[in-house]
């Protein structure tokens, strides 16, 4: 089709004023129609390659909207750049491609307005956490820095080998009180019913403990 159209070009003898770009104007290959019989017109090198990517579905649909259009008509959008402009624009894929930009850029200036909005929130939150960080964060480190304390004493205090030693100390503080109340009697300072009933319960007390302390210290060191 388009070979017969170059071919009425040719016979009625009327060169055609383009308006393609300079890039394919100026080409040596360039396929710009500027005079009759130029055996170039019917080879558009530049144009074959720079549509290299159309696929044969897009082709189809812009060879069926130009194949009922007249010599005239595509002499037109040769010389037109208003008229090819509108053809262009006409055609299906490039109503989609402008369609998806539209839609891209719409969405993109809403998030762009969305995250304006939401700058002074954000400000806000960033103030507000780094007041947490220096105030409400700085005194909840130090109360849990104080309970881990707390923890390794409480931890400490009832750990077996302190409950030993603890337990030994009672030992010998009862031993302590047990011979300071055998002087008390040798001294007269107390009588001997009293005497017996405090020493036994003393006594008592003492083997109770050793029994324990030694009852531990195997398990501990077993």
């Amino acid at each position: 089709m388009f070979k017969n159209l170059w071919g009425s070009q040719e016979q009625q003898g009327q060169p055609t004023e383009s308006w393609y770009p300079p890039s394919v104007v100026n080409s040596p290959s360039s396929s710009r129609p500027t005079t009759p019989g130029s055996n170039n017109l019917s080879r558009p090198t530049d144009r074959t390659s720079s549509l290299s990517n159309v696929s044969p579905a897009e082709a189809a649909g812009i060879i069926a909207v130009l194949k009922d259009k007249s010599v005239d008509d595509l002499r037109k959008l040769l010389s037109d750049k208003d008229a090819y402009q509108n053809l262009l624009l006409s055609l299906e894929p490039v109503k989609t491609q402008n369609r998806v930009r539209d839609e891209l850029r719409n969405e993109t200036l809403q998030l762009a307005r969305e995250n304006v909005d939401k700058e002074p929130c954000i400000m806000e939150l960033r103030n507000q956490c780094r007041i947490i960080r220096t105030t409400e964060l700085a005194t909840a480190q130090e109360k849990l820095h104080e309970l881990e304390r707390k923890k390794e004493d409480t931890l400490k205090y009832y750990s077996p080998s302190s409950l030993l030693v603890r337990l030994q100390d009672a030992m010998n503080k009862t031993e302590e009180e047990s011979e300071t109340l055998h002087r008390q009697l040798l001294d007269g300072e107390i009588d001997l019913p009293a005497f017996v009933q405090k020493y036994k319960k003393m006594r008592y007390t003492y083997h109770k403990r050793a029994l324990i302390h030694l009852a531990a210290k195997t398990t501990v060191t077993g």
